[in-house]
């Protein structure tokens, strides 16, 4: 059983009075560097809650954030590159050794007894497969048998308005079980690193009326709040959308 985990591994040294300088420049006559130099940490906490409040959230594209995520499925790297405005470089299984089994298990299935014996065997069975194609085709043509299962790991890189929409997206509690629990990891990485630029991020339910409206899981989060272990890796709910 892989065990995930997100790493901060790049950020600015000082992202919330540089977010902060940029966007009170913007109503000064003088340049970011200059309000930089006398900028402290309350004034740059009212300039960011004043104008990102205003949805001016272009000020805070200026932070830019890396983060290392390991021991993730396909499944929700598929799911996390719709969120385009992001630099991603991924494990590749054209030149990493996909020999042995390695694969992400899903709670639900986990705590099923027989769910999880079927899903073993079918894990083994793949990649029997993979292992006996591999000796006669490329394995770049092999690993089309491999699953949206397989454990993988992938560097991201964001800006700090970017992170705000997949927080937004990825923390609620109807976002699929995997990609929610990394969102928040990412959060408590970047609320740590940037505590004024992220100190409202989060799920919509967090600034306010849940945004998914009737879909609403009836569980608003507080703010500053984060969920516990368990909470984050809670079976997706299903949608019922009448069209």
């Amino acid at each position: 059983m892989f065990r995930m985990r997100v790493k901060l591994i790049s950020r600015p040294d000082e992202p919330d009075r540089i977010c902060a300088a940029a966007a009170l420049s913007c109503y000064s006559d003088e340049p970011a560097s200059s309000i930089l130099d006398g900028m402290s940490d309350e004034k740059a906490r009212k300039a960011i809650a004043k104008i990102v409040g205003m949805g001016h959230l272009s000020v805070i594209e200026h932070a830019n954030f890396t983060f290392s995520v390991e021991g993730v499925s396909r499944a929700l790297t598929h799911q996390l590159v719709r969120h385009r405005i992001a630099s991603y470089s991924q494990q590749s299984q054209r030149y990493v050794s996909m020999d042995e089994a390695e694969y992400i298990v899903p709670p639900s299935i986990s705590a099923d007894k027989e769910a999880k014996r079927r899903y073993e065997e079918l894990m083994d069975d793949i990649w029997r497969s993979y292992s006996e194609l591999a000796k006669v085709v490329p394995k770049e043509d092999a690993r089309y048998v491999l699953p949206n299962a397989c454990n993988t790991n992938i560097t991201i890189t964001m800006n700090a308005r970017e992170l705000w929409h997949l927080f937004s997206l990825r923390c609620c509690r109807r976002a699929q079980w995997e990609i929610r629990k990394m969102a928040w990891l990412m959060l408590k990485e970047a609320r740590k690193a940037s505590p004024i630029l992220f100190d409202e991020a989060g799920p919509g339910c967090v600034r306010g009326p849940c945004p998914e409206g009737e879909y609403s899981c009836g569980k608003p989060m507080k703010k500053g709040e984060m969920p516990k272990d368990l909470d984050m890796e809670v079976e997706s709910r299903k949608a019922k959308i009448d069209v």
